[in-house]
């Protein structure tokens, strides 16, 4: 029942629903010394074949509401962009995210409180472009490094599922993530969906400034991507580590 996925999900109730549409994932190989720093030392930086990987991610959210309630409207539906990397700890693969940037201020505020998780205010602007997608992303928090998103994406090929063992699946088969507050202390969070359906995608990207304020200078070579047209999520509470 859960073959897509490399360990089981939490048997606990989740508490959040949300439904992702119009996903890029764009991956860099980057050098692991890149990203060390910036992660705690009590999580290992996850490799594939020795290679370490950064993502950034856009797409937009829709139906975000706890479990058992309705949506609220100007809060349940906005586009989001993350920049992320792959760790491990005690044998779970999982998510560290540098940022996650959203359309809409006062989700960041509640996930800033309530997930630990860097998020910021960003004017967004995510629309249908034929079979793509046109995405404009500027860093507006107050207070906050600026960075800059604008590209043009799509699928360019059939849906497929990652097989085990593959990059594809290193790459995406990520169902928790890690975190840390302002004290330090690291928390796990995870999620629950079926498995991604993926495809091949194309991009041409005017500007992307995302990692720039992290020191980290994505190389020159095209990204790898992959596009999701939709996907359902289930997100259960943070768990001390």
């Amino acid at each position: 029942m859960f073959s897509h996925r490399p360990y089981p999900p939490p048997n606990t109730p989740y508490v959040m629903h949300q439904i992702w549409h119009d996903l890029l994932f764009m991956h860099w190989c980057v050098p692991i010394e890149a990203l060390r720093p910036l992660i705690p030392a009590s999580l290992q930086i996850d490799t594939f074949e020795g290679n370490a990987w950064i993502a950034v991610v856009p797409f937009r959210m829709s139906g975000v509401r706890p479990r058992y309630l309705p949506s609220v409207p100007k809060l349940s539906a906005f586009p989001e962009l993350n920049v992320r990397t792959y760790v491990i700890r005690d044998g779970k693969p999982g998510v560290w995210f540098f940022s996650l940037d959203a359309g809409n201020a006062l989700a960041v505020k509640i996930a800033r409180a309530w997930f630990h998780l860097p998020y910021f205010h960003a004017k967004m602007h995510c629309e249908a472009n034929g079979s793509g997608i046109r995405y404009d992303s500027r860093r507006i928090h107050r207070n906050a490094p600026t960075a800059t998103l604008t590209a043009n994406y799509g699928p360019s090929g059939d849906v497929f599922e990652a097989q085990i063992g593959s990059l594809e699946y290193f790459l995406t088969a990520r169902y928790c993530l890690y975190t840390a507050d302002i004290l330090g202390q690291l928390y796990c969070g995870e999620i629950e969906h079926a498995a991604w359906p993926l495809q091949p995608a194309k991009a041409t990207i005017q500007q992307n400034s995302m990692t720039n304020w992290l020191n980290i200078h994505l190389p020159d070579t095209a990204p790898l991507l992959h596009f999701v047209r939709k996907i359902e999520v289930v997100v259960w509470p943070l768990q001390r580590l």
